[in-house]
């Protein structure tokens, strides 16, 4: 009889060992899986690294006035060469990286545009950028960096007559991105998907007007 009876102990003891591991388990996994990192608003990781590549289109427009912004186009005569356009359209590549720092950011990156009208060739440069971060991907910014520019077939200046078409100095921009979850994102740090970007730049002393929109990709 007591054989039975502790045979019978040691199979309740055999058969209760299996969900006693698995309470267990689960008392103890939760805690030790919970992310208690800092979370930006969005919920998404407060902290990390987010490089972006993107294609924008947009214009430009540069001032052709006397002493002010770009040297005048004018005409052997020394009058104003009206026919010739310090504007037009153009068609950027730009390359860069966000690092997230909770509901903020920062960031760098490099463009490079072709102009497809007027007498704007080629433009390239370098920027930084600040901001904030909105929603579950958008970004309200602001950046400042360092533009050269190439004009083409530009000859002929107020200050003399010299073949001196690249002109470069500081621009300064504004901007946001935005994208919604259904197509793919989550947060600035989250699933790799497309934002839309709208900025507008200027060039020196807000010596032209340069509104942009493109798609962003980051992954």
């Amino acid at each position: 009889m007591r054989n039975i009876t502790l045979a019978a102990a040691a199979l309740a003891v055999f058969a209760a060992a299996p969900a006693l591991a698995q309470d267990m388990s689960q008392d103890t996994t939760p805690a030790a899986q919970t992310d208690t990192g800092p979370k930006a608003p969005d919920g998404s990781k407060a902290f990390g690294i987010e490089p972006y590549v993107g294609v924008m289109g947009g214009w430009e427009q540069f001032d052709n006035e006397r002493n002010h912004g770009i040297p005048q186009a004018l005409n052997s005569n020394g009058t104003l060469r009206n026919n010739y356009r310090l504007a037009g359209a153009l068609v950027q590549g730009v390359v860069g990286v966000n690092v997230p720092l909770g509901p903020v950011f920062v960031g760098a990156e490099g463009n490079v545009a072709k102009g497809v009208s007027g007498n704007i060739n080629w433009e390239y440069g370098a920027a930084g950028r600040f901001g904030v971060r909105a929603g579950d991907s958008g970004m309200f910014y602001g950046k400042v960096g360092y533009q050269w520019i190439d004009f083409d077939h530009y000859s002929t200046f107020s200050t003399g007559n010299r073949n001196d078409k690249k002109h470069d100095g500081i621009t300064y921009g504004i901007g946001t991105e935005f994208g919604p979850k259904d197509i793919g994102l989550k947060g600035i740090t989250g699933n790799a998907g497309f934002r839309i970007r709208a900025e507008v730049n200027t060039f020196g002393d807000f010596h032209s007007f340069r509104p942009m929109m493109g798609v962003i990709t980051h992954f």
